[in-house]
């Protein structure tokens, strides 16, 4: 029985439990990556709902990901105690393959929902850039830049609110006013200083915000052509075009975000502080917008965790691949090596 069977090999810095493949029912795929699958599991004694995101080793060595990799880990650790973020629950690795257990959240990504409306009211669509503020703020006071901000990013839990996930693109280390040279990310949502290869600051993900509620606003993002090239040449030099119909406040703050040079773009100077005092957001008493105090404009419907209705049927209809519960040995030495310290354990859930 594979809830007893133990298991050989250590687990690192789990406090001498184990945590294993198979401690999970794997019910459903719900999403997928360029290096591995992200699948709705049970815990088989606990009983708790979690997206674990299953990892390939060898694809990360071969594309020489594995810096990303745990940089996404310790990401996810420093953001365990943020309203917006994605919880780590554990992670743990067996010889091919890496294990995120993350907070399950399944009222479906902003992007379903804003291409099932087409545009949100200036009012939800402030209430979500708020949120998204603040989970900026925060991975900006942690000196991580999130550099991947994009619909497919952003994800509703089932009480309305915001999570971001994803922290595979992101930056360590960067301190406001700091550089970066890497350049990845979605072409539509990125600052014209990523596309050109020039040095950058955590200002990028501002514009990447001034994009996403160009985008939840007019249902299409600033600069969008269906070439790509196109679309690189408008983000470079194309005058914003910002609809009549916006309020004033959403225009300017849409001139704030999506200005081209950097020195003047609102929120290089102090950051979030520069987006909270912005007349669109007058509104927002940003303290209990922190302690999830103000009720979101639009509730998901979900009949509990294991509601997948919100989530793509390309990835839900597809059948779990077996090989995801399949213990091979928890590793500490061996092939981890290059992932080593990539198991945790949230101390407050080490399960009996």
């Amino acid at each position: 029985d594979p809830k007893t069977a133990p298991s050989s090999g250590q687990a690192e810095e789990t406090g001498g439990e184990i945590m294993k493949p198979s401690d999970f029912n794997y019910l459903k795929l719900i999403g997928k990556g360029s290096f591995g699958k992200v699948l709705l599991a049970r815990h088989r004694t606990q009983g708790g709902y979690y997206a674990v995101k299953v990892i390939q080793k060898d694809l990360i060595v071969k594309r020489r990901e594995q810096r990303h990799v745990m940089v996404e880990r310790s990401v996810l650790l420093k953001g365990l105690d943020h309203p917006f973020l994605v919880g780590l629950h554990f992670s743990f690795q067996t010889p091919n393959t890496l294990y995120f257990v993350l907070d399950y959240v399944n009222g479906g990504e902003l992007f379903f929902h804003l291409q099932k409306e087409g545009s949100f009211t200036e009012e939800r669509s402030c209430f979500y850039a708020a949120e998204m503020t603040l989970a900026l703020g925060y991975l900006h006071s942690l000196k991580i830049v999130y550099r991947d901000l994009k619909p497919e990013n952003i994800l509703l839990n089932c009480d309305g609110h915001v999570v971001l996930t994803d922290f595979g693109l992101c930056k360590e280390g960067v301190a406001v006013g700091g550089i970066m040279h890497t350049f990845c990310g979605t072409p539509e949502y990125l600052a014209p200083e990523v596309l050109l290869g020039q040095p950058y600051s955590p200002a990028v993900d501002w514009w990447s915000l001034g994009s996403v509620l160009f985008e939840m606003l007019f249902s299409l993002p600033p600069f969008y052509s269906q070439n790509k090239a196109n679309m690189f040449e408008n983000i470079l030099h194309a005058p914003l075009k910002v609809p009549s119909g916006a309020s004033e406040s959403a225009r300017s703050l849409l001139e704030g975000l999506l200005d081209r040079d950097v020195t003047t773009r609102l929120g290089e100077i102090s950051d979030m502080a520069e987006l909270q005092e912005h007349p669109f957001f007058a509104a927002i008493n940003w303290d209990n917008l922190l302690a999830k105090k103000i009720k979101p404009p639009f509730i998901p419907n979900v009949s509990g965790p294991c509601d997948i209705c919100y989530i793509d049927p390309e990835f839900t209809l597809q059948p779990v691949p077996a090989s995801v519960g399949v213990n091979g040995r928890t590793q500490a030495g061996g092939a981890s090596e290059l992932f080593s310290g990539f198991s945790y354990m949230n101390s407050a859930e080490i399960v009996s």
